[in-house]
């Protein structure tokens, strides 16, 4: 579990509690080298005291050779630290599994237990090879004995380079299958980079170290969202909007509020998105980059789009298409190159679809947009396209275009069963209610099918 957060008062950067000899003086419940560590980042004694419910003086004692014994104490001063007590050896959990196991590379039992290990591996591999073992694995191979990965002694550039690359492979994969697929991925890739704000580097690394962790939390909040963790989803954008302020770049910052808002537009908390959107206008325009302004107004237009204000949405849209003929997609962050073509023509097609349950008269403009983005996306986007094959399918039903919208549903449903993603589910259930009140047997077959693969369940 990685500790992100500090209790009031005690303001300490997440990667502190990452740090070997931290984790080892946890572990030992050497409270003293805990203490030591901390003031070394900047905590004073009275801070710690009043974080941990002691007295200065204890502190003070604590830190000269006084051992805590208590258990209801102990429990105290990780609560107060914000620590899980499976740290202190109060709980016991993997993570200090690992760490004790890892800890005893030092003691004069390490290699006889090493060799032993490896004897009992290499009689599980004879059996699995010469096909005697029944399958069954002995528990101290099924036993987690992972120790956390040794951070380096200092950061460079080509460090940070490796970590930009793997932030963009992972974002592609979620673009492709789904949030199911790579969140955990992402989860870790984010808890090793705040591991690394603790190690020495050059300013210019440190700040792009701010950047990517910023990017990491931001991709793990979408992801979250894409799974139906919605309350994982707003910490996670939290921490990205912390790690982009440190970072000073309000083109992220408006990214993760574009995001955030998001999220309550499809929870149906659209006065909560409009907030967001409009938040994200300020950053955006901050930011300078035109294309992170597209993006807000996009999304506002869609939001005022189901709010019926047909005025106000197409306002936006006429703003958002003004802004995304200016911008440079080349030279634009990482985090907003998605926006194309397609993705404008996509929250066109949505608003207007939105619009179109109150006046008919939106439904070509719906049905024009979402026809070309489709006809834009690659397989490389394939939660984008099971999304607008689902909004094309239900304006077409709507437009009385029974076979082209059941044809364009089955595509839906296609795609939508490659992604792990609640989120194209969720997204599937306005085609399922148009399909269920056509008068053709194949609408009626697309509802049914539709019907059950939204029912609640893992993506």
């Amino acid at each position: 579990m990685n500790v992100d957060h500090s209790p009031p008062g005690l303001q300490v950067d997440p990667g502190v509690w990452q740090q070997p000899e931290m984790r080892r003086s946890l572990a030992g419940r050497d409270l003293a080298g805990v203490f030591r560590l901390l003031r070394r980042v900047g905590v004073s004694q009275r801070a710690v005291a009043s974080a941990t419910g002691l007295s200065p003086s204890e502190v003070y004692e604590v830190l000269h050779g006084r051992k805590v014994m208590a258990y209801d104490v102990l429990c105290r001063i990780a609560d107060g630290l914000g620590v899980p007590r499976g740290r202190l050896g109060l709980a016991y959990d993997g993570d200090t599994q690992a760490l004790l196991a890892a800890g005893q590379d030092g003691n004069e039992d390490s290699a006889r237990g090493e060799r032993e290990q490896a004897r009992a591996l290499l009689s599980h591999a004879a059996e699995v090879t010469v096909g005697v073992s029944d399958g069954g694995v002995d528990p101290r191979w099924v036993a987690e004995v992972d120790g956390p990965t040794p951070v380096p002694n200092r950061i460079g550039r080509s460090d940070i380079e490796q970590i930009e690359a793997v932030t963009a492979a992972l974002r592609a994969m979620d673009y492709q299958y789904g949030g199911g697929t790579c969140r955990e991925a992402i989860l870790a890739q984010a808890r090793w980079v705040g591991q690394l704000l603790a190690v020495p580097a050059e300013d210019e690394v440190r700040h792009r170290l701010h950047l990517t962790l910023a990017d990491l939390h931001n991709l793990t909040g979408w992801t979250s969202f894409d799974v139906g963790h919605y309350s994982a989803a707003r910490s996670h954008f939290a921490r990205a909007l912390a790690q982009a302020r440190e970072a000073g770049d309000p083109s992220l910052i408006a990214n993760v509020l574009y995001r955030t808002g998001r999220v309550h537009l499809h929870r149906g908390m659209i006065p909560e998105a409009l907030r967001f959107y409009q938040l994200g206008q300020i950053a955006a325009q901050d930011s300078g980059c035109t294309l992170t302004v597209a993006v807000l107004c996009a999304n506002e237009a869609w939001a005022y789009g189901l709010l019926g204000d047909r005025a106000q949405a197409e306002t936006s849209l006429h703003r958002a298409g003004d802004e995304f003929a200016r911008a440079e997609a080349t030279t634009a962050a990482p985090w907003v190159r998605f926006f194309t073509t397609a993705d404008l023509d996509a929250s066109i097609g949505m608003t207007y679809l939105e619009l179109s349950g109150r006046d008919p008269a939106c439904i070509p403009s719906a049905r024009g947009a979402l026809t070309r983005a489709v006809a834009a996306r690659g397989p490389d986007m394939t939660r984008s396209r099971a999304f607008e094959l689902s909004a094309l399918g239900t304006v077409l039903l709507r437009d009385g275009e029974e076979d082209e919208g059941v044809r364009a549903g089955w595509q839906a449903v296609e795609l939508a069963e490659q992604v792990r993603s609640v989120r194209v589910r969720d997204r599937l259930r306005p085609l399922a209610e148009q399909a269920a009140t056509a008068a053709s047997s194949d609408a009626t077959d697309l509802a049914h099918h539709l019907q059950a693969l939204c029912a609640p369940g893992p993506p």
